[in-house]
């Protein structure tokens, strides 16, 4: 059912649900909300700074609209509630200005400070309910959550929607039905309708996720790839040339690779490793025997700067075997662009290294053998497969420097085979990372004074791009503000994040690989894989705002050579989880941590592109029900009870399109 069948839905409208990825009606009610109100009105005499209320307010004067940025405004005025009369903003609601007249009464729901007389609005009501459980969605411009909860409201007469979980395990847990579990999820009366309909639909889709796994993990067994003939002398005629030593799980992971491609089934590989351990020299190594074996290989990375960098340190370790580079990114010019190309079909080409212009459609390979995706989450899986179906049955080899526990790993990349990298190259020497609270901010300043006389660079990190009231966080042009003056402007300083184009990124990011900025401010664009090894500091503010294993991906910026390298977090909340960084430098030992400690949190955030979005289930929070849903659907595949299900075997026709 389109969702222009839907009443009150226009063109308009329409676009702004595409933009939430509401296609059809199915999408829109499997839209769950991220959190609820819980409409319980207390009195502004009982609350206290930290805690969420909901009071009810009159206004008493006009509002005012102030804009912050293009797309950022505060709405302020005053409101009376039991007498006190309190100064009230929210942020981005310039629209409610018109609905607030002075005498009108309203909910306000959000934090009041009694020092400051001041309450700040997360959301305003003008239906004035006592008791009320409402859902809370992402929304977009245009489209407010009022308006959402009708069109979700309408579309559930339809019943259209499908119940993916076989009858066995329905009757075994019990589950309430889709059609129970929708209205639940969307319009509650109480918890424990919520927590039915989260248990039920978070199974059903861990299950319908689990089984892909499984089956992908079953025909990968199966499936056919080159089989190459490759002596062993090779791997140690390639260590022999490297000017360091490889560690212990380098070894491991490229004897682990030496016996996929010289097996006749497709390699299909994930190789795991900490920031900073050495995946770049495996996946060499990788590429080293495709090309003694004859074949061609493709290399793809995120972005046009990690592409480069992998360009120049690869020509370096591979120029003694006279393997042929190209690299290939969306910023050459049309000339040079199609020598590349023409050169890469003649096979005179044996590497290619690229962004996502490696997919484009005029990229056509001799004899593609080996496709390796570094950061592979930044890819989803329709990309990574149209760069593997370029060849006839390549080899694939998965990079990435997410460390997530093991235990976790080996679920939720359950079709690959997997290769842990922890131990760093010898001469890297562990950073040294303090957390310091605000009113320290000096000592700090003095060290980076010490790094920048000694030529060295730093990366300042913010959270945010904007200033942000509500959040009282610092933004990135307030710190270059900040550091120009603490250093009488005589530091060149850039600023990156992620509203600039590109071309401006790697603009900055260019100036700051060759020495011309010294201090580089930005947001976490520079999470993953920037390598530039004369940084030896980096200070990240509002450090509370990060989960840990996000902290420690910065933090890998620095270290990244023989020099010491120094890690601060800039924060006044959280101290005792932020130490956990001042303890160790072990990824994997910092993401147990993270799960131990933070509810909520990022360390989740590979395999969301494109392959892993769910709409309602948490890997972290739901790793129980994952486990169980893994056995499941496993059980379910090897019955082949699924054969008699139109669903699971439209899911089974769909995986075999694009594998």
């Amino acid at each position: 059912m389109e969702l222009k069948d839907i009443k009150g839905i226009g063109l308009q409208l329409e676009k702004k649900l595409n933009n939430i990825n509401i296609y059809n009606v199915e999408d829109l009610v499997e839209y769950y909300p991220f959190r609820y109100n819980f409409i319980n009105i207390t009195s502004i005499r009982k609350a206290t700074e930290n805690d969420n209320v909901t009071i009810k307010a009159t206004i008493v004067d006009t509002p005012k609209v102030s804009y912050i940025k293009r797309n950022f405004n505060r709405l302020s005025f005053k409101a009376i509630s039991e007498d006190i009369i309190m100064n009230v903003v929210i942020f981005n609601r310039a629209f409610l200005k018109t609905h607030l007249v002075i005498g009108k009464e309203v909910l306000l729901i959000g934090k009041y400070n009694s020092l400051k007389n001041a309450f700040t609005a997360s959301d305003i009501k003008f239906n004035i309910t006592e008791n009320k459980i409402e859902p809370v969605y992402h929304l977009v411009e245009g489209l407010t959550n009022n308006n959402l909860i009708k069109l979700i409201n309408e579309s559930l007469k339809y019943n259209v929607y499908h119940d993916h979980i076989p009858n066995n395990y329905l009757l075994k847990y019990n589950f309430i039905s889709k059609k129970e579990a929708l209205n639940f999820i969307h319009f509650p009366k109480n918890v424990e309708e919520i927590k039915a309909a989260q248990l039920r639909l978070k199974y059903e889709e861990l299950f319908e996720f689990m089984f892909k796994i499984n089956y992908l993990k079953k025909i990968n067994t199966k499936s056919k790839g080159i089989k190459r003939d490759i002596s062993s002398e090779s791997k140690q005629n390639f260590i022999s040339n490297l000017p360091f030593t490889l560690t212990k799980d380098q070894l491991t992971a490229i004897d682990d690779i030496y016996n996929d491609l010289v097996r006749p089934t497709r390699m299909n590989r994930l190789v795991l490793g900490d920031v900073g351990s050495g995946k770049t020299i495996v996946a060499t190594y990788a590429i080293y025997l495709n090309y003694l074996s004859g074949y061609q290989s493709a290399l793809m990375a995120p972005t046009e700067i990690l592409a480069e960098q992998h360009y120049k340190s690869l020509n370096k370790i591979l120029e003694p075997f006279n393997i042929k580079i190209g690299l290939l990114t969306g910023s050459l010019k049309k000339k040079e662009k199609d020598l590349i190309l023409e050169d890469l079909k003649n096979g005179d080409i044996n590497l290619i290294i690229g962004t996502h212009a490696l997919l484009s459609e005029g990229v056509n390979f001799h004899n593609l053998g080996l496709v390796v995706t570094d950061e592979q989450h930044r890819f989803g899986v329709g990309q990574r497969n149209t760069l593997r179906d370029k060849g006839i049955t390549p080899d694939v080899l998965y990079l990435s420097a997410t460390p997530i526990p093991r235990t976790y790993a080996l679920t939720i990349y359950g079709d690959l085979d997997l290769s842990i990298i922890k131990t760093k190259p010898q001469g890297r020497l562990e950073t040294i990372t303090k957390v310091k609270s605000e009113s320290e901010i000096k000592d700090v300043l003095y060290k980076m004074l010490e790094e920048l006389k000694l030529n060295h660079q730093i990366y300042v990190v913010s959270p945010l791009i904007e200033n942000n009231q509500e959040l009282d966080l610092k933004s990135v042009f307030d710190l270059k503000e900040k550091l120009n003056l603490a250093f009488n402007n005589q530091v060149n300083i850039g600023i990156l994040h992620g509203k600039l184009k590109n071309s401006e990124k790697e603009e900055i990011m260019q100036d700051f690989k060759t020495g011309k900025i010294k201090i580089l401010i930005s947001t976490t664009v520079i999470e993953v894989g920037i390598d530039v090894p004369n940084s030896t500091m980096i200070v990240i503010y509002n450090a509370e705002r990060f989960g840990l294993a996000t902290l420690h991906q910065l933090r890998g910026r620095v270290g990244r050579n023989s020099l010491q390298s120094y890690c601060f977090l800039i924060s006044n909340k959280e101290i005792e989880r932020l130490k956990v960084l001042e303890e160790s430098n072990d990824g994997f030992y910092i993401s147990e941590k993270d799960y131990e400690l933070r509810g909520q949190g990022d360390l989740f955030g590979v395999r969301q592109s494109g392959d892993m979005s769910f709409k309602i289930a948490n890997l972290k929070e739901d790793y129980q029900i994952l486990l169980q849903t893994q056995k499941d659907s496993k059980e379910y595949l090897d019955s082949e009870n699924y054969k008699n299900d139109d669903y699971y075997n439209q899911v089974i026709e769909n995986i075999s399109i694009i594998n």
